[in-house]
């Protein structure tokens, strides 16, 4: 068991160190080649970031574990907007650009209602996954086409978050070697990974969907936790809260598109998926409506709200996995008195917003 520990730690590390190599040479390329800094902000960088749930999806259909490879994907997004979004604010209160709000979030809920739809007769066939690999290049070019129109200010404030085109790696050929470098430790870290939380599932008698909803949701989106984190720390409050929506977008459009396309008969949905963990993602998307509005922060109390509903889903998880006795209070007590005081708590702010913003 210890090696299998071991082993699960350095496929996390794998894929974090695989992350940023491929992110840090594609941006390079990208800027050598001349491509658009907002195309790289909102397409290279998006998908280096989420280069570790589609290895790790790709590889558990492969294996034969496709709890595995739903969960990872379903968990990181709602690790993404309950802990990262949770943490950031808790470091700065989030001020949310009027284009995320305008343009991201309606395509990440779009996507997100279009998954839970294709899951509900319990299979994501091969044609669905084809639909939305499709949809993944459709947003690729659209956002293309948009940057040739996007203001000089809005490319040159993307322009001043990407690395400088000096340095050590602003050669071609070190930036296709870091490429090939990163996709590698991805491919080898997601192996580890995949291998090493099998083995825990089987031995704790815990289900692959719930490591893969937990410990490999969260272990996957290192890369979004240390971006948004990171950003939120140097004040760049969009980027923390873009990077998250746009994560999630890839996630499910081309994590799960490809996933669905290795694999031979399609990814099967659980009865548990599609009967909890997948509402409750379509749940926390529609979450980000009534606190992401134009001109509004995302405030520190509700990051500390967001902090403590992934807490209860994490726990709600493990005392279901186990069986446990508290079960039943603790879901009664979520139900009855938590979730409604939330509600009346975001309906209170957004009227008290909307007075301040009349005033």
């Amino acid at each position: 068991m210890l090696t299998h520990a071991l082993f699960f730690l350095l496929g996390l590390t794998t894929l974090v160190v695989g992350a940023e190599a491929l992110v840090r040479g594609a941006s390079k390329l990208a800027m050598s080649l001349g491509i658009s800094p907002l195309v790289i902000g909102l397409t290279i960088v998006a998908f280096g970031t989420s280069a570790p749930e589609m290895a790790v999806s790709v590889g558990a259909s492969l294996a034969g574990s496709p709890d595995l490879a739903i969960g990872n994907v379903v968990g990181s997004n709602i690790a993404n907007i309950l802990l990262i979004l949770g943490v950031a604010a808790l470091i700065v209160p989030l001020l949310v650009h009027e284009q995320i709000i305008r343009q991201e979030v309606p395509i990440m809920l779009g996507a997100s209602v279009l998954m839970v739809v294709m899951a509900l007769d319990g299979t994501i066939g091969r044609g669905e996954a084809a639909l939305l690999f499709v949809l993944v290049i459709a947003y690729t070019v659209f956002l293309v086409r948009q940057s040739r129109r996007a203001s000089k200010a809005l490319t040159d404030e993307y322009a001043a978050e990407m690395p400088s085109a000096a340095g050590w790696d602003r050669h071609w050929a070190v930036q296709v070697l870091l490429l090939v470098i990163g996709l590698a430790a991805l491919v080898q870290g997601a192996d580890w990974l995949v291998d090493s939380a099998v083995v825990f599932a089987r031995a704790f008698g815990v289900s692959d969907l719930v490591i893969g909803l937990t410990v490999v949701a969260v272990g996957t989106s290192m890369p979004e936790i240390a971006t948004s984190i990171i950003a939120a720390l140097r004040g760049e409050r969009d980027i923390a809260v873009g990077n998250v929506i746009g994560s999630n977008v890839f996630n499910i459009l081309a994590v799960i598109g490809v996933t669905g396309l290795v694999s031979s008969s399609g990814i099967p949905i659980s009865e548990t998926a599609r009967g909890f963990d997948l509402w409750v993602m379509l749940a926390v998307a529609f979450a980000c409506v009534p606190i992401m509005i134009p001109g509004r922060e995302i405030a520190r109390w509700e990051g500390v709200v967001f902090l403590v509903y992934y807490t209860a889903y994490t726990a709600y998880l493990v005392l279901t996995a186990q069986n446990h006795v508290a079960l039943p209070a603790f879901s009664s007590i979520m139900l009855g008195y938590v979730m409604p005081l939330t509600v009346i708590t975001l309906i209170a702010s957004l009227v008290r917003h909307n007075d301040q913003a009349r005033g």
